[in-house]
């Protein structure tokens, strides 16, 4: 059986426009591969409230999960979460279990829960809240939705909240041999030995040291006997 399959999409202007580097896709990534759930998509969509609706509404029918990244916060530009409430044609309002969250943690620090901080407790009819340890400002799941902060330590700790309770399938496997001859030399046997291998994924990623060229090639797949076998065959076209 194929494994399950998510698609990510990263929510925010300042992504596009280069002030903030992402670093919730790496760790999104590598956190799916850990538990046998394949990363097939990821886009950066602006704040922008029909290109949020538009890519959720795919990105949802195409695969088993979607995960979210930023635009859940207290100022005018989080429109997330009202885009996700569209995007499903449900009603969206303060819920009393996120305000009572909120509430609580602002009780604790001195601060007011005021109209702008309230936002973050706006949830879609329907949805189940996603722990927020780190701020306690709640995600939430919508169908197959996470949606999700874009700090990347609330992100990591949503991550680690959702993930038990996906149905995962086989880990990936990646095993990685360093070849020291240009892209060129080797993309012949490469392709034969992908045609020999059609279930494996097998990458060349070519790179340049001290003026010589060289390729690594890796080589992915969820059952290790077909990874150890395509290794061995490279290796021994292309001995060390």
């Amino acid at each position: 059986m194929p494994n399950p399959t998510a698609a990510m999409l990263v929510i925010g202007d300042e992504i596009l426009s280069g002030r903030t580097r992402d670093a919730n896709m790496h760790h999104l990534a590598g956190e799916l591969t850990n538990v046998g759930i394949d990363l097939k998509e990821v886009r950066i969509v602006s704040d922008d409230r029909p290109a949020i609706i538009s890519a959720v509404q795919a990105l949802s029918a195409a695969h088993d999960t979607v995960f979210t990244s930023g635009g859940i916060g207290p100022t005018h530009d989080d429109i997330t979460a009202d885009c996700i409430a569209a995007a499903f044609d449900t009603p969206i309002d303060v819920r009393d279990d996120a305000r009572a969250l909120l509430a609580a943690h602002y009780a604790k620090t001195g601060s007011e829960l005021n109209a702008a901080r309230l936002r973050m407790a706006r949830i879609p009819d329907g949805a189940t809240l996603i722990d927020n340890p780190v701020s306690v400002a709640p995600g939430f799941t919508i169908e197959n939705v996470h949606v999700m902060a874009g700090v990347p330590s609330v992100f990591r700790a949503m991550v680690a909240t959702v993930l038990p309770t996906l149905t995962g399938g086989a880990p990936l496997i990646s095993k990685t041999l360093r070849i020291d001859r240009g892209e060129g030399d080797i993309a012949g046997p490469l392709g034969v030995l992908a045609d020999a291998y059609p279930d494996l994924s097998i990458g060349s990623y070519p790179f340049q040291k001290d003026g010589k060229f060289g390729a690594n090639i890796v080589i992915r797949g969820t059952e290790g006997t077909l990874v150890d076998a395509a290794l061995a065959e490279l290796e021994t076209q292309f001995p060390g």
